[in-house]
C-alpha cells in the first residue's frame, strides 16, 4: 500500500514537473516573440496601391526596426514610418530625398539639388504627371514619395512635407506574401 501511495506521489510530481516545463516554455516563447515584434521587425499589411508596382495592396511584408541602428535612411530605400499628420497612422514609402537636399519635381521628373539630369527611378509604375517644388528638406526629415506617383498620397500633399528620422518605424526588406520577394 505505501509503495502505490509513492508510485502515485511520484506520477504527481512528475506530472506537476511536466506541466511546470510547458509553462515556462510558453512564456519564454511569448517574451522572445513580444521582443522581435517590438524592437526587431514589424509585419506590415498594404493596404493602397501607392507603392505599385514595387508592392502591391494585400501584399504582406516584414520591415526591421534595426536596420537605422548604426545607419541612416539612404535614397532609395523603401520605409515604413508614422505619418506626420497624424502619428497613429503608419505609411509605407520611398526615401528620394535626404536631409539638407533640395528637391525638385518638373514634367513628372524628380531632380535633386538643381541637377541637370532627373533621378533615375526604375521603380515609377507609370509616368508621373505633376510638378512640385523647389522644397529644400529641413536637416532633420526625409523627403518620400511613393513609387505609383500618381495615386500617392505622399510627401508632396502633406502639410508636414517629411518625415523626421524619429518618425521613421523601419526599413522594409522583405515580402512574405503573396510570393517571396525582396524588396529594393
Amino acid at each position: 500500500m505505501e509503495k502505490e501511495q509513492e508510485q502515485e506521489n511520484k506520477k504527481k510530481q512528475n506530472f506537476r514537473k511536466e506541466v511546470r516545463s510547458w509553462i515556462v516554455c510558453i512564456a519564454a516563447t511569448l517574451a522572445i516573440t513580444l521582443f522581435i515584434t517590438n524592437f526587431v521587425i514589424v509585419n506590415a499589411s498594404i493596404p493602397s496601391g501607392s507603392m505599385e508596382n514595387t508592392i502591391m495592396t494585400g501584399d504582406k511584408l516584414i520591415a526591421f526596426r534595426t536596420a537605422y541602428l548604426f545607419s541612416e535612411p539612404e535614397r532609395g530605400d523603401v520605409i515604413i514610418f508614422e505619418y506626420p499628420d497624424d502619428e497613429s497612422e503608419w505609411y509605407i514609402k520611398r526615401v528620394i530625398a535626404l536631409p539638407g537636399e533640395t528637391i525638385e519635381v518638373k514634367d513628372g521628373k524628380v531632380y535633386i539639388n538643381g541637377s541637370k539630369k532627373p533621378l533615375k527611378e526604375p521603380y515609377i509604375k507609370e509616368e508621373p504627371v505633376d510638378d512640385f517644388g523647389p522644397y529644400k528638406v529641413p536637416k532633420n526629415g526625409y523627403f518620400v514619395m511613393g513609387d505609383n506617383r500618381n495615386s500617392s498620397n505622399d510627401a508632396r500633399e502633406w502639410q508636414t512635407h517629411y518625415v523626421t528620422r524619429e518618425e521613421i518605424i523601419g526599413k522594409a526588406s522583405f515580402r512574405y506574401y503573396p510570393s517571396p520577394k525582396w524588396i529594393k
